[in-house]
């Protein structure tokens, strides 16, 4: 069982930066691949970031690649999202999630935090 807690969130200005974390309880976090996925009002959630458990893979989404740089650090039980050069397209609220496998659904959730990018 993996409980997932996301803070980070907030209002910023476009082209600024903000860094999103996610903090993991339960032993078995180092064994999960987790992802970053975000929900704007009106659309249906999407993919952002994943990494493997060693953290030695990782993919983006097409609109985040170049802006977004994902990382964990198992010995804290923390997954991290850094969003450089946001864009107000960017706002919405952003997931963490951890999976059994790399490509595989979600199998737990965090509650979500909100980020708004003003123009």
């Amino acid at each position: 069982q993996v409980q997932l807690v996301e803070s980070g969130g907030g209002l910023v200005q476009a082209g600024g930066s903000l860094r999103l974390s996610c903090a993991a309880s339960g032993r078995t976090f180092s064994s999960y691949a987790m992802g970053w996925f975000r929900q704007a009002s009106g659309k249906e959630r999407e993919f952002v970031a994943r990494i493997s458990w060693t953290g030695g893979r990782i993919n983006y989404s097409d609109s985040v690649k170049g802006r977004f740089t994902i990382s964990r650090d198992n010995a804290k039980n923390t997954l991290y999202l850094q969003m450089n050069s946001l864009k107000p397209e960017d706002t919405a609220v952003y997931y963490c999630a951890g999976m059994a496998y790399y490509y595989s659904d979600p199998e737990y959730w965090g509650q979500g935090t909100q980020v708004t990018v003003s123009s």
